[in-house]
């Protein structure tokens, strides 16, 4: 049987990456994507149910301090000026567009399942933000073309994710264990991202990229 096609790249040559009791995980020699089968994909009231159960209470100050990993080096790339801004997957809490909000820039959020709002995504913005929701998208090539037509010219996009790590270690990675994670990238995979789509991208620490489309 022919394994899937990557679905960020459309790649036909994949490779057995990894397999566990619950999944097994492919590999993209182009892009570098690991990602999850088709048939192991939830259905989408499961998968909302599952982020039901996640903690993102606004008020939850450790959360403030995890998405301030990205909100740092986020607005320092955007300098003093109010921007204008889309928190793309802000999940049930969208503590993130708060924080953007409190530093002066002016936010939208959207989640298909938590802020599924058709108008946010028919005007252009300053940046966009994804904080821990990339590893979910079941069509990412779909995404990222959704993500360059959203942002202005010389706009930024800030991304955070868990990068996987060896094929030895990953399969005793937690972060694979979430049913909802499908789709799992490396640094190979956004600077072969920067490159298809003439992106410039920085790495500020292990989990945050931010690229900056170039004009």
């Amino acid at each position: 049987m022919p394994l899937d096609h990557c679905p960020l790249c459309h790649h036909s040559d994949t490779l057995l990456f990894s397999q566990d009791q619950q999944r097994t995980y492919l590999h993209c020699t182009r892009c570098k994507l690991v990602f999850v089968p088709k048939q192991y994909l939830l259905s989408p009231e499961q998968e909302r149910q599952h982020y039901l159960l996640h903690n993102n209470d606004v008020q939850d100050t450790g959360y403030r301090h995890f998405l301030n990993q990205l909100a740092t080096p986020l607005l320092a790339s955007l300098g003093p000026a109010a921007k204008q801004g889309l928190d793309f997957g802000c999940g049930p809490g969208p503590l993130l567009a708060q924080i953007l909000s409190e530093a002066g820039h002016h936010m939208q959020v959207w989640d298909p399942f938590f802020a599924n709002n058709p108008m946010v995504l028919q005007q252009q913005y300053d940046f966009i933000s994804c904080t821990e929701a990339i590893e979910h998208f079941v069509n990412p090539a779909k995404e990222w073309q959704r993500w360059l037509s959203l942002l202005k010219t010389e706009g930024i996009l800030a991304i955070m994710t868990k990068c996987y790590p060896t094929a030895e270690t990953f399969n005793h990675w937690y972060y694979k264990r979430d049913p909802t994670h499908i789709c799992f990238f490396s640094r190979e995979t956004f600077l072969w991202l920067a490159a298809q789509f003439n992106l410039h991208c920085a790495f500020p620490t292990n989990d945050v990229v931010i690229f900056h489309k170039n004009g």
